[in-house]
């Protein structure tokens, strides 16, 4: 059995209350702490702190949820925009003899 690096997920949610859209945002193939730097330099140039007319928001907040979550919050005068980011590992793949096919670690299909 070849040993896989573990592939990890960014996952981005944005816009704004219950209207938050959620996707997978990039795949990142390493360890954890390379996957991590990966979504922190993505976190860096989210919704960065400038107008569209190049002049300074008025803030630009990142907030920790945990070691692996992160939400960025740009308020304007007018208006905020906000991004949830959270970094999630494959932990099953039918695809992948490596992984097991369920969450619950079977490696038998359905």
């Amino acid at each position: 059995m070849e040993n896989t690096m573990p592939r990890w997920a960014i996952l981005k949610a944005e816009g704004e209350a219950e209207a938050f859209r959620y996707n997978i945002h990039k795949e990142v193939e390493g360890t954890e702490a390379q996957a991590l730097a990966v979504m922190l330099r993505l976190i860096d140039t989210c919704a960065e702190a400038l107008t569209e007319a190049g002049r300074r928001r008025e803030r630009r907040r990142v907030f920790r949820v945990s070691e692996r979550s992160y939400v960025v919050r740009v308020e304007s005068r007018w208006s905020s925009h906000e991004a949830h980011f959270t970094l999630a590992e494959l932990i099953a793949d039918t695809h992948d003899d490596s992984l097991p096919s369920s969450a619950s670690g079977s490696m038998q299909g359905p």
